[in-house]
């Protein structure tokens, strides 16, 4: 599997602080090794675009669809800000 980042997910990433940036990436690593890692908690979404979410940390998670070999990575932040703009 391979990633593939949305604008918004990069300008997502920018805004967040260091220590949350690491541990996306961390937590990315393990997306592209091990999709079922606990504690990725990966799951489908609500949401009839097929958009799956994974967790970072307690608080931040990221969106993404998955296309073939690809994760297409659409949004990162928190879990209420994700929740409200998946909505749309």
């Amino acid at each position: 599997m391979k990633l593939a980042f949305s604008k918004r997910f990069v300008k997502d990433y920018r805004r967040l602080p260091a220590s949350i940036q690491k541990a996306a990436d961390k937590q990315l690593k393990r997306l592209l090794s091990d999709f079922h890692h606990p504690s990725l908690n990966t799951k489908k979404m609500q949401d009839p675009r097929d958009i799956w979410e994974g967790r970072i940390t307690k608080g931040y998670r990221f969106t993404f669809q998955i296309y073939d070999d690809l994760y297409f990575l659409r949004r990162i932040g928190t879990h209420d800000l994700l929740k409200s703009h998946n909505k749309k």
